[in-house]
């Protein structure tokens, strides 16, 4: 995992708990056959794409 995903990613969502459960939810749908919402020129890990997803807006928590 790359931290500054993280760090940006915790800009958006800065609720600890609720990133970790939005990311891991999502970790699931993709390693399930969900197609990722972002694209890159890089090879990133599941949950690379999910905070990269967070961060673009393409997933959010609903509270």
């Amino acid at each position: 995992m790359k931290y500054t995903l993280l760090d940006e990613a915790a800009k958006v969502v800065p609720n600890p708990d609720i990133l970790v459960n939005l990311v891991s939810k999502r970790v699931k749908q993709l390693r399930n056959g969900a197609e990722p919402l972002v694209q890159s020129l890089e090879k990133l890990s599941l949950e690379d794409i999910a905070l990269r997803e967070v961060i673009e807006g393409k997933i959010a928590a609903d509270i």
